[in-house]
């Protein structure tokens, strides 16, 4: 859960008089960001644990500015010398850089004052006994599916973190977030007819995750189904992307209305604000503030306010996502996306992002299919972000006559993003499980390569 600044009174009086010594030093304004996180991670193969594995580390960076001239640098070493040095450096350095006419920081009603419950840190660390006995069942329900021949192993995981921010705004802030993870992966198959697959869920608390016997269950059952693979006929038909490849759609789509890339003039969606670009009844969500959500926060990397936008609304495009900097070279305000690290500047990211579940049922998409192709895995990286264009690797299995048949593997899809933005149906199987996700969804008139 986020806290309040009082909650965190070493670690902000720590950036504090960070930032009031870069201003005694000459600085004309600073800001300073502070990680502390710590992880277990545990592999397990065949019954046996392959890795077991504990670390910490804290890191911090500030930056300063003297006019408009920037500079960042970070470090790992809190003592009184090290950060010392770390004031003397930055501030020499943003002496010297070029001036950037977009940089500063926020104005001080922009910043936030409150902070939302979204509950995202669960207090409890659990016991190693417990990561071993979720791999171990994991991997033994995977195991015991008919046909898996082999496992490539389970993996369980935790980590918890805290995030500080202060700036010389008037703005501190932190807050506390954590994950816990569980995957398995199979091998079915022997030679070269060998296939694998997968399954895996992660969350902020480690009571809401999947029983680990039916994430092995489903890894193994998800392998079995890629048996004997066929490579189809190339041609232009109806393509469903099944959620887990659905959801990169909307990476796409953030990525392309990234303020940076809107103000360089760098996206295949620089000139569509306020068009349709989805068909009509289509919305896309941005959501900082879901509750448990993997990717929720109370506050962005430059202490502003962060708030629900609904990116797509009946299918048009309302907003970019902005941090300071790509908001003022707009001329427009931030929307509260600023994500950073301790040792670059801040850019834009999104927060909870999801497509709203359609009117019909995924049966009903396939049902009025004679012939196409069902994605669950796509390979590659082949999308033109200036171009909209998309090629991509990809396997799954063939519809025939509205039912889903035999596995295919070795195959293409293409289009333009445009164009498949605007001919995409959802169906109504949406779950919020990854922090960016999708229901099943439909895009008729693809280019498929095969034989």
């Amino acid at each position: 859960m986020p806290v309040s600044p009082n909650d965190q009174p070493e670690i902000l009086n720590l950036l504090g008089d960070l930032i009031a010594k870069a201003r005694a030093a000459g600085a004309d304004a600073a800001d300073a960001v502070l990680f502390d996180s710590a992880s277990v991670s545990l592999s397990q193969r065949l019954g046996a644990t392959e890795k077991l594995e504990r670390s910490e580390s804290g890191d911090l960076g500030l930056r300063v500015f003297i006019g408009k001239r920037q500079a960042i640098v970070s470090s790992s070493d809190r003592s009184a010398k090290a950060l010392g040095e770390l004031v003397e450096r930055a501030v020499a350095m943003a002496r010297v850089v070029p001036e950037d006419p977009f940089a500063g920081l926020a104005d001080p009603d922009q910043i936030a004052h409150s902070f939302p419950e979204i509950d995202i840190l669960d207090p409890a660390e659990p016991d190693i006994e417990i990561l071993m006995e979720r791999a171990r069942r994991a991997e033994e329900a995977a195991l015991a599916v008919a046909g898996v021949t082999n496992s490539e192993g389970a993996d369980a995981g935790w980590s918890r973190s805290t995030i500080a921010i202060a700036a010389s705004n008037g703005f501190a802030g932190s807050y506390g977030v954590s994950r816990q993870s569980l995957s398995a992966s199979v091998l079915v198959g022997t030679g070269t007819g060998m296939e694998r697959d997968y399954d895996y869920d992660s969350k902020v608390y480690g009571a809401d995750l999947r029983d680990a016997a039916d994430i092995g269950r489903e890894a193994g059952e998800r392998a079995v189904r890629r048996l004997n693979p066929r490579r189809m006929k190339s041609g232009k038909l109806p393509v469903v992307f099944d959620p887990r490849a659905s959801r990169g759609l909307l990476g796409h789509l953030t990525g392309a209305i990234s303020g940076p890339s809107i103000a360089r003039g760098t996206s295949f969606l620089k000139d569509k604000m306020g068009e349709r670009i989805f068909p009509e009844g289509v919305t896309i969500i941005d959501d900082p503030h879901v509750m448990r959500g993997l990717r929720s926060r109370p506050f962005d990397a430059e202490g502003v306010a962060v708030r629900r936008h609904t990116i797509i609304e009946d299918g048009r495009l309302t907003t970019w996502l902005l941090d300071l900097r790509s908001a003022r070279q707009l001329g427009l305000a931030t929307t509260g996306h600023a994500a950073r690290g301790t040792s670059g500047p801040p850019g834009p990211a999104p927060a909870n992002v999801y497509m709203a579940a359609g009117k019909r049922s995924r049966a009903d998409l396939l049902a009025e299919i004679k012939e196409g192709f069902y994605v669950t895995d796509l390979m590659g990286m082949g999308v033109n972000g200036v171009t909209g264009d998309y090629s991509r690797g990809a396997g799954g299995f063939w519809i025939e006559n509205g039912v889903i048949t035999h596995p295919v593997n070795e195959m293409t899809i293409a289009g333009n993003l445009k164009d498949m933005f605007l001919n995409m149906e959802a169906a109504d199987d949406l779950e919020l499980r990854f922090g960016m996700d999708a229901p099943t969804v439909r895009i008729d008139g693809m280019m498929i390569a095969g034989l």
